[in-house]
């Protein structure tokens, strides 16, 4: 059982942190009061093995109840479960600009008479003791969001390749182009096994369909290419801070040829130590 406690600055990145986590496997929440966590986790343990990962978010939001955020951890390490924290910092010039700019409210607004830079002075006094208990602090004052990303997958994450998705999805283009997909691959130009009559009815997933759409060397050329395009761009994306990217392959009914390209891409990607699966969407239609 893990158990990942992040807390922090208001505008310091909390929300952003908590998004990436959740797109890591951990069960989330957000602005749990802290007399709530050590019973939480109770919980989660209680349901054996089927919540694994928990992150929750504690912070000057909960008010006075956050001066129990210590012996709520003070007490779940008693039972020796080894608790993380995950500290968001930031520059209070920083988090003036911030908040000037989203015209957000600090939660600590009222305490210092209306004025924000008392009220960023405050949360940093009240926040301190446990600032000094974190495993991890990340300073976001110069971070972009997938700079702030990185750093959590590379803390949490036991490779960035686990973090990251590869879907690939085949469709067809008469039932139209789906609105998820990142990249969108057109395949009807290749050899068409509809058209024959012992292929008709079978999918990309047979292997005489297979073999006939592999067997020409236009679709081995293509994939080729593809493969070539894909592994230059994949990790690119990776950097760029996307946790998940979607492959879409088209065919006219998404039943054969895309099927058949779809399924040897996430093979691909497999190989190469992605998470990669594979979705077809339309391969039960008009049956």
């Amino acid at each position: 059982m893990e158990l990942i406690v992040i807390t922090g600055l208001s505008g310091a990145g909390k929300s952003q942190a908590v998004n990436v986590m959740e797109d890591m496997g951990y069960y989330c929440i957000d602005n749990i009061p802290p007399a709530l966590i050590a019973r939480f986790f109770e919980v989660c343990i209680q349901t054996e093995g089927k919540v694994s990962k928990v992150a929750v978010v504690a912070d000057a939001r909960s008010g006075d109840f956050f001066y129990e955020l210590v012996g709520q951890l003070d007490q779940i390490r008693s039972t020796g479960i080894d608790v993380k924290i995950l500290f968001l910092d930031c520059a209070a010039n920083v988090l003036v600009r911030r908040y000037k700019e989203t015209r957000r409210r600090h939660p600590l607004l009222d305490v210092a008479q209306g004025s924000l830079e008392k009220a960023v002075q405050a949360e940093q006094l009240m926040l301190s003791p446990i600032k000094e208990r974190a495993n991890y602090v990340i300073d976001t004052s110069l971070l972009s969001i997938s700079q702030l990303k990185q750093r959590i997958i590379d803390i949490f994450a036991e490779s960035s390749s686990e973090f990251f998705q590869l879907s690939t999805l085949s469709f067809g283009f008469k039932y139209g182009v789906p609105v998820e997909a990142d990249l969108v691959f057109d395949v009807r130009f290749l050899p068409n096994p509809f058209y024959i009559d012992e292929l008709k009815h079978q999918t990309g997933l047979d292997q005489p369909v297979y073999d006939y759409v592999f067997e020409r060397q236009v679709t081995r050329d293509f994939m080729n290419k593809l493969l070539d395009l894909l592994d230059f761009t994949v990790p690119l994306y990776q950097q760029e801070g996307k946790s998940q990217l979607v492959i879409g392959i088209g065919c006219t009914g998404g039943k054969h040829r895309s099927v058949a390209i779809a399924e040897t891409i996430c093979r691909h990607f497999g190989e190469k130590g992605y998470k990669s699966k594979v979705t077809h969407r339309d391969i039960l239609k008009d049956r």
